[in-house]
């Protein structure tokens, strides 16, 4: 135990949770936590010096952490949970304390019901290679960096977060922001709609990148979440920006006087893409702005919605004043996020490309782009859908989406956070998918479905663990056998 405390975290392998994890380890607490399923990504966090367990056992729990942090993942009667609030230690939401850490820098925080993860990421890049060094809590591995957290220059000391002994708020954990080594430096932040969760934070710079239906479990309508999402917009402080993408239908709370900036692929708004090519798989475009149009840049990453995602990070970089020079560098040198239109093997015969893709627009997002990609082959996709309530209420949608695939193989349902819900199936998914081969397999058959299919264009799609499967098919489909 080293002489800043400890925190443990009940949820330390998602990705958001793990962001913050190795926030903590940075600034010298004593880190461990729990998780339900070891992964990658939580190897790495007990390379990192993270003490990590994946049973649900408070005899493993550490003695007396200053604090607890947790995600609404979490199920209620969770044990651990249960054991540290009969115990009185301090427990706080994934969300207060990001809230609270990021009030302390000028923050960019990037909502949406998709597209966030990448356009943060590559919002992250750009001020990285302008030399800007942010702190950053991503939604994603980056694949520039390897990570979801980087540190900034000199990230602040999180010290006084016990308000009983630092005699401060919550709101307020430090004695002096310079007594603790704050550097007036930019936050990127993937700001989650999901439980509200953005309503903590007070950007500098907004972004909103779709607000489409979904987490009805939370919402219960579409109007509830554009509610919300206008909500998030109230906390942009005067003088700040906030960068929405046309047709979200979310209106603007302008309590303070902040700028508004409109901004699409294509169209008459103050930033967009014209004079969009496909070069040898690269898009080349010139980005228009309020200012001098940046002529023939190029994007590092494939998929149209990468180039719109591309927009929004791009106007960021023109608001901050970035140099049209490093732009043009940052968005060519951008290699994208882990799991979000991640080829995997490209080779004659044979394409693989791995996807979050877990909403109807996502998918057909996704699936379009390999489509306009690959012309006139045939695509085959494995989706695992993800939440019993998400498929329930967005099953059409579901279905329109994969009927864009020529061979459809479904897996069953990932719960996450959710119990079953009776008659709620992937067999609903399936029966309303009007694809030609369309088939629901187990995840221990997946393997040998694949070796009878022999795909031409492969995608994995979904949040659950179908992750578990990339590295599996990737090593099965490179084989020297295969080729």
């Amino acid at each position: 135990m080293n002489s800043r405390g400890s925190v443990y975290f009940l949820g330390i392998g998602g990705i958001g949770m793990s962001a913050l994890a190795r926030y903590f380890m940075l600034q010298g607490f004593s880190v461990s936590g729990y998780d339900k399923t070891p992964t990658p990504l939580t190897d790495k966090l007990i390379c990192e010096g993270m003490q990590i367990h994946f049973r649900e056992d408070v005899s493993l729990l550490p003695l007396s952490p200053e604090y607890v942090i947790y995600t609404p993942a979490i199920p209620k009667d969770h044990s651990e949970l249960i054991y540290y609030r009969e115990h009185g230690t301090p427990m706080y939401k994934r969300a207060e304390i990001l809230g609270v850490i990021s009030r302390h820098f000028k923050t960019i925080a990037v909502a949406g019901t998709h597209g966030k993860t990448s356009t943060s990421t590559m919002i992250a890049h750009i001020l990285q290679e302008a030399g800007l060094s942010p702190l950053a809590f991503l939604g994603g591995i980056s694949k520039n960096y390897g990570t979801n957290f980087l540190p900034g220059p000199r990230t602040a000391a999180f010290t006084n977060l016990k308000a009983q002994q630092a005699g401060k708020s919550l709101d307020d954990p430090f004695n002096d922001p310079h007594e603790a080594n704050v550097d007036p430096t930019y936050c990127v932040v993937e700001a989650d709609e999901y439980d509200r969760s953005f309503l903590q934070l007070t950007p500098f710079i907004a972004i909103i990148t779709s607000a489409d239906a979904d987490h009805l479990d939370i919402y219960g309508s579409q109007d509830n979440l554009l509610k919300t999402f206008s909500e998030f917009t109230a906390g942009i402080p005067a003088g700040g920006s906030l960068i929405l993408k046309t047709g979200t239908s979310v209106i603007p709370d302008m309590m303070n006087n902040y700028n508004i900036y409109d901004y699409s692929l294509t169209g008459s708004t103050l930033f967009s893409a014209k004079n969009i090519r496909n070069i040898e798989g690269q898009f080349h475009f010139d980005f228009f702005n309020p200012g001098e149009p940046i002529y023939n840049l190029i994007l590092g990453v494939p998929g149209r919605f990468n180039l719109e995602n591309a927009v929004a990070a791009l106007a960021v970089g023109y608001l901050l004043g970035i140099g049209t020079g490093i732009l043009r560098e940052a968005l060519k040198s951008y290699s994208g996020v882990q799991r979000r239109f991640d080829v995997r093997i490209r080779r004659e015969g044979m394409v693989y490309i791995d996807d979050y893709a877990h909403h109807p627009e996502e998918l057909k997002a996704c699936i379009g782009a390999v489509k306009e990609m690959y012309p006139g082959k045939k695509i085959t996709g494995v989706f695992q859908p993800h939440l019993y309530s998400r498929t329930r209420d967005l099953a059409d949608g579901f279905a329109r989406s994969l009927e864009l695939l020529d061979e459809l193989i479904l897996l069953d349902i990932y719960p996450a956070r959710e119990a079953p819900i009776e008659g709620v199936t992937a067999q609903i998914l399936l029966d309303r998918t009007g694809t030609g081969y369309k088939k629901l397999v187990q995840k221990k058959d997946l393997l040998s479905e694949l070796k009878q299919l022999k795909p031409e264009i492969l995608l994995t799609l979904g949040a659950g663990d179908i992750d578990q499967f990339v590295a599996p098919i990737t090593e099965f489909f490179s084989s020297a056998e295969d080729k």
